[in-house]
């Protein structure tokens, strides 16, 4: 579509209405704008444009048989009844189970719980010396034997339900049975009248994107929404119809699931502006993220500021947003995959509301930190590992946090509970540019996200728990779109039926649990079944349950062996006489326990990692000191965390020297020099932590003794 046909459409007149009212468009057609004579005029453009549209794609769509489309209607009607009688078979179902639970709960908790009562009150009143004393045991003994009664009676009218239940069990399960063969057969026959319909072309033919992704677009916007951004000047009119000149970006728009809150003129703007601010931004990786850049945030994302930076901006700047991953993205800073994901994936890693220097940050503090978690095979736990080892569970000491520092580094200071533990979990996969949004359940916040294998819930219950905010409300209507997504060509056929969808009226229905679709929304559900049915798709169970609301996990994890060389494990004098121990260099142990884990360092050579959890290990390096005397030694070190220290213990004495470890926030820093006394020749350096049970963690590089007088 050139240039000349758009602008002869926008100030075409107005054309009649055709096909079902859009309901859908008309909650959104009326945002709160106010328009000037220009701006009215605009409207009517923009308006009369639609229903062109309208005409065009209704004139160019095949006639449907009625009789096929009935089938399908009735089809789909008695596979929604079918589905309705087996979520009953399945109640019923279990109905024996939860007999049972409270058959168990009276005679264990309840008449169990009394019998211990009854013997502890008889035990009371034997060893009362008082009146007083016997009174108060003669009354809880007959507390207890009432509550024991009470007990024997529910256990009896429990008993009775449940022996009902078993005897109409082999019913119900041939119920169930049955329900679920109709269902089967229900879901089998919408399918055949699908395909019987003959849509497979159609859906299959790019011929009418960019009319059905210029339709929703200006639907979504709204012709007055549209109006009140294009009134404000010619250079917001031009960009009005640059957007439907470029029937690729439409496209591109629509399938990534368009502006948010239908703001198009505004997103418009950011990508002009990202494309003048950058001259990458035209093309493959980068045109993607600079568009989703502009479709997230064509409403501003409120930024997340520390307390004390009273001059931060109140919202993250769009612009600045894609510079920052533009630059991480070419200096390899993010994530291999990053390159390859799509404009709806970028938009998940875009939307944050740290800082950009906060970002910046979490890459450096955890490339520091625990660099094996950047690398780590495992896409599950890469990067959002975090959580799990250093993210301690527990609000008592969030009071603590600083304003001086943004939330989430708060949070890795201070720990949280769930919401606090997500949103950190969430804000690393971000930094290093994986797709990933909230995923609450009932009284939990947990996350989802992206990897190679498909999205995986993490530090919550599996799918079928929660929701999502997104236009994918139940995450089960989520996983399917991110599993059809993935198949790439064939998810526009889905992406089709939708908007033929829009231009005939028809609510929007993301999902079947998201309510009852109307035809060809009913249609974009089957045809996203099919594919990902005939892809095969995988579903990922989830991670991180154990650690939901627990501080320490019961998975046992797999500690990556690093090979460690006569470098990594050599201390070195200098000509001053300073002695350097590399952190590797341990006499005991000689590798990695689980507690204290050798690893890659980002500085070159390795690095030692004392965990957080798994209680506290003392280690030793053995060396020679070229001469006798006292010296400073001094630690190169990342922490994460506040209120820490290390003991450190020379050759045979018992006396200790304590080291405090600056709270680094995750970056590199050093040690306080601490005197030591060391003999000519050999040396032992033993260092222990006070074992409190909530030891946090922490990485060293190296050891540093120079001579007092240096």
């Amino acid at each position: 579509m050139n240039m000349r046909l758009i602008r002869n459409l926008l100030v075409a007149g107005a054309v009649t209405t055709l096909g079902a009212p859009n309901l859908w468009a008309k909650k959104k057609a009326e945002p709160g704008v106010v328009l000037s004579e220009a701006g009215q005029k605009l409207e009517e453009k923009y308006a009369s444009y639609l229903e062109t549209l309208r005409k065009e794609i209704i004139g160019a769509l095949p006639k449907l048989d009625a009789g096929d489309q009935s089938a399908y209607l009735k089809a789909r009607e008695a596979e929604v009844v079918a589905t309705k009688e087996l979520d009953a078979a399945k109640a019923r179902m279990g109905e024996v189970g939860k007999a049972q639970g409270l058959v168990g709960h009276a005679k264990g908790k309840w008449i169990g719980g009394a019998d211990k009562g009854i013997a502890a009150a008889k035990e009371k009143l034997k060893k009362a010396k008082t009146a007083d004393e016997r009174e108060a045991a003669k009354k809880d003994l007959a507390h207890w034997e009432q509550n024991r009664e009470e007990g024997v009676a529910a256990l009896k009218e429990r008993q009775a339900l449940l022996d009902k239940a078993l005897k109409e069990r082999p019913k119900v399960e041939k119920a169930a049975k049955e329900a679920e063969k109709a269902v089967a057969d229900a879901k089998a026959a919408t399918v055949k009248a699908i395909k019987d319909l003959g849509l497979q072309d159609l859906l299959s033919s790019d011929k009418l994107d960019a009319k059905l992704a210029g339709f929703v677009v200006l639907t979504e916007a709204s012709p007055k929404g549209l109006a009140g951004f294009a009134q404000q000047g010619e250079a917001q009119q031009e960009l009005v119809e640059l957007m439907f000149a470029d029937g690729d970006l439409l496209v591109q728009m629509a399938v990534a699931d368009g502006a948010a809150g239908g703001k198009y003129g505004r997103a418009m703007e950011i990508y002009r502006d990202i494309r003048k601010a950058s001259d990458k931004a035209g093309e493959g990786t980068l045109q993607r993220l600079a568009l989703a850049v502009a479709l997230e945030h064509a409403e501003p994302v409120a930024q997340r500021n520390a307390v004390d930076a009273k001059d931060a901006p109140s919202h993250v700047d769009p612009v600045e947003r894609y510079l920052h991953f533009e630059k991480a993205f070419l200096n390899d800073e993010l994530d291999p995959a990053f390159k390859d994901l799509t404009v709806w994936d970028y938009r998940m890693v875009v939307d944050g509301e740290e800082p950009n220097d906060v970002l910046a940050w979490g890459r450096e503090m955890l490339r520091n930190y625990r660099p094996d978690q950047v690398t780590k095979p495992d896409y599950r736990w890469r990067y959002v590992e975090i959580v799990r080892s250093d993210i301690r569970y527990g609000s008592e000491d969030n009071k603590y946090d600083r304003d001086d520092l943004q939330f989430f580094q708060n949070i890795l200071k201070n720990g949280g509970i769930c919401g606090r533990r997500a949103f950190f979990g969430r804000f690393t996969l971000r930094a290093f540019g994986i797709p990933t949004t909230a995923r609450p359940q009932k009284g939990h916040a947990a996350l989802v996200h992206w990897t190679p294998e498909g999205w995986v819930p993490c530090l919550g219950a599996g799918w079928g728990s929660g929701w999502t905010k997104t236009r994918y409300n139940k995450d089960l209507d989520f996983l399917a779109n991110t599993q059809a997504r993935a198949t790439g060509e064939p998810f526009m056929k889905v992406k089709r039926a939708q908007w033929i969808g829009d231009v005939m009226g028809e609510p929007r229905v993301f999902g079947f649990l998201s309510g009852d679709p109307k035809f060809w929304y009913g249609v974009s559900l089957y045809v996203q079944q099919s594919i990902i049915e005939a892809a095969k798709s995988k579903t990922l169970d989830a991670v991180g349950q154990d650690i939901a609301e627990a501080n320490v996990t019961k998975e046992v994890i797999e500690i990556t062996d690093v090979e460690l060389t006569d470098a990594d494990r050599q201390p070195t004098v200098d000509s001053d006489g300073v002695i350097t121990i590399p952190a590797a260099a341990t006499s005991n142990p000689t590798k990695s326990t689980g507690k204290i884990i050798f690893m890659d360092s980002t500085l070159g050579g390795k690095q030692l990692h004392y965990s957080r959890n798994g209680g506290s290990q003392p280690f030793e390096y053995t060396f020679d000191a070229p001469a006798a005397g006292k010296y400073e030694i001094t630690a190169r070190i990342v922490t994460p965390s506040w209120q820490q220290s290390l003991l450190v213990t020379v050759n045979d004495s018992k006396e200790q020297a304590e080291i405090e470890l600056p709270h680094t926030v995750g970056l590199w820093g050093e040690t306080a020099p601490v005197v030591i006394e060391l003999k000519k020749g050999k040396n032992v350096l033993r260092f222990s932590r006070q074992s409190a049970g909530n030891e946090k963690g922490f990485s060293v590089k190296d050891f540093t003794l120079t001579p007092v007088g240096n």
